[in-house]
């Protein structure tokens, strides 16, 4: 039924795609090398090629039409070798480092490669097969300049596949700041992710800014890439993902959140990770994000009139003192509060 299926996919020139923390073994291997263009991500797994026919002829013969089929497909001759040295009961598991060097994965076009065959690493054992099959998109357009920025038009089926948006995680509370592509105003989170979507995969990632007070100036900040995160309780992020991508862990950070965790006329006196200043000549912010960044670092005080930033590795007794800035750093665990499918 495997190599059925795989002539199939062959016929209709489909590309094939093992994404991550999938695994495509044995008879789906045949399925797999079948692709007019192929990407393993996850992990591809194969083993001697067997028959259950008790007859030597027989099958001897059925051996004979998949190599035959493999071969049609352009197998490397490396994964052939990998299948005949791999006892039937046990699996070979391609390493990224083999997949790269025996070209099993492939774009329309390209050539397979023809490295020479290493030893194997050890076996793992087999289970249960899973792949999924793209269309193939129409042959790929002739090269172009490498300084143009490639669209999606531009793109390899499976290149197409991969990094099509397919969800969006939402984050309350997390600011991405960094790697703006663009900021303008909008009426609310939603327009903000729309205005993302609407730049062709260039935009990555977004935060809305949802403090009231803010009445003028952009709130949407469009973004090339996922940037730093930060906490910030007057933020909603999104963050988005294509098929290749899991779903977004959850993860804590040391966070001083600049709506809630700062204090003006507040100086936190001794404990100073240093006897001179972080900084001279720096903003209250640029302190803050100093002290996140800084494992070591629990809280900070900045001095306007001299524009330093201290930061603390314990804390003493808040006391007022006019013109100083202070912040303490909480640890925050963050989750997507939702993971919106796209299509």
């Amino acid at each position: 039924m495997a190599l059925l299926i795989a002539d199939d996919v062959h016929e209709r020139k489909l590309a094939t795609f093992i994404p991550k923390k999938a695994g495509c073994y044995s008879a789906c291997a045949y399925v797999f090398l079948a692709g007019v263009e192929r990407q393993v991500e996850g992990e591809l797994g194969v083993h001697q090629i067997s028959s259950d026919s008790a007859d030597l002829v027989s099958a001897q013969l059925s051996i004979s039409d998949i190599i035959d089929l493999l071969n049609r497909f352009d197998t490397p001759i490396e994964v052939l070798t990998v299948m005949f040295k791999t006892p039937p009961n046990d699996m070979h598991v391609f390493t990224p480092d083999e997949v790269a060097r025996y070209g099993i994965d492939r774009r329309q076009g390209s050539q397979t490669n023809t490295a020479s065959n290493e030893a194997s690493p050890p076996s793992r054992s087999a289970e249960p097969p899973s792949a999924t099959t793209i269309q193939s998109a129409a042959p790929m357009p002739k090269q172009t300049d490498a300084a143009d920025s490639p669209s999606l038009s531009k793109l390899s089926s499976i290149e197409e596949y991969t990094r099509r948006p397919t969800r969006m995680a939402v984050f309350a509370g997390l600011d991405l700041y960094g790697d703006d592509i663009s900021s303008r105003r909008t009426d609310d989170a939603a327009n903000c992710a729309r205005a993302c979507l609407s730049m062709g995969g260039e935009c990555k990632a977004f935060t809305f800014n949802v403090d009231p007070h803010v009445a003028r100036g952009p709130n949407c900040f469009l973004k090339a890439s996922q940037g730093k995160a930060d906490g910030n309780s007057a933020a909603i992020s999104g963050k988005f993902l294509s098929s290749a991508d899991p779903d977004p862990n959850t993860f804590s950070m040391g966070v001083i959140d600049p709506k809630t965790a700062l204090f003006e006329n507040v100086d936190l006196p001794g404990g100073d990770l240093s006897r001179r200043p972080f900084g001279r000549n720096v903003t209250a912010q640029q302190c803050r994000l100093a002290c996140v960044a800084n494992k070591r670092c629990i809280g900070f005080t900045y001095m306007k009139r001299k524009s330093e930033c201290w930061l603390k590795g314990t804390v003493g007794t808040p006391r007022f003192v006019e013109g100083m800035i202070s912040g303490l750093k909480k640890m925050t665990t963050f989750a997507p509060a939702s993971i919106i499918t796209l299509e």
